[in-house]
């Protein structure tokens, strides 16, 4: 396809309209008036690529943002790769690599994270988050507790076990001072580009490609680098 075949699949309107999500401080970070980070850098440079004008707009959940992409509201999102978002979106390869991880209290009698799926224990998880979607796939004992974020939910309502993202995770362990983290991850989240379904599959291939020359020229390593994130770049 020609740039200008692409532009018209992928951006419609004229512009690329991406949809950030705030409440992944890894991937972004500022305000809905002045987003910044990996996901923001990726969506201006999908738009130069293409040759379009780039419009943001910014959710505070991974939920709505899979909405705004599924919906046709967004022209491209920035998710992780789940299965059950999957029969709904098309996605790149991943862009970044992210660590799912469970805390406890420090007296909890949990000591690592293959002891967390057991009778009786209840996790705190942001609804509608990667790790919600993983942890519903996978468990098979352990209750889920859905909030607006893992953490608050476990606060909140005193429960056994909170999931998240490991950055933010550890921070708010470190902070409280009477939570630990559990090892190993419990889940690696691959954060990919989404974009519609009824977008053609040479433009999906256009998008594909051109995520991944992001990722191999260094372009993504130095935005997460410039934000202060440390998350996995594939290699």
């Amino acid at each position: 396809m020609s740039r200008v075949a692409e532009a018209a699949v992928l951006a419609p309107t004229g512009a690329l309209r991406a949809v950030i999500n705030l409440g992944n401080p890894v991937l972004a970070q500022g305000t809905a008036s002045a987003p910044t980070g990996v996901t923001v850098d990726l969506a201006r440079a999908l738009a130069d690529h293409l040759g379009t004008f780039i419009e943001l707009s910014c959710v505070d959940a991974a939920r709505d943002a899979f909405a705004a992409v599924r919906d046709g509201q967004a022209d491209v999102g920035f998710l992780a790769a789940e299965p059950q978002r999957a029969e709904h979106v098309a996605f790149t390869d991943p862009y970044v690599l992210i660590e799912g991880v469970f805390a406890v209290p420090a007296s909890s009698p949990l000591r690592s994270a293959a002891d967390v799926d057991a009778p009786g224990v209840r996790i705190g998880v942001k609804e509608g988050s990667a790790y919600d979607l993983s942890l519903t796939r996978t468990l098979r004992h352990a209750q889920l507790v859905r909030g607006a974020e893992g953490t608050a939910v476990f606060e909140a309502e005193g429960l056994d076990v909170a999931a998240g993202i490991r950055q933010p995770v550890t921070r708010w362990a470190a902070e409280r001072g009477d939570v630990r983290v559990l090892e190993p991850r419990f889940t690696e989240i691959r954060q990919a580009v989404a974009t519609g379904r009824d977008r053609s599959p040479d433009a999906v291939s256009w998008l594909r490609d051109a995520v991944a020359d992001l990722v191999r020229t260094g372009f993504v390593a130095d935005s997460l680098a410039a934000s202060g994130q440390d998350a996995t770049v594939p290699s």
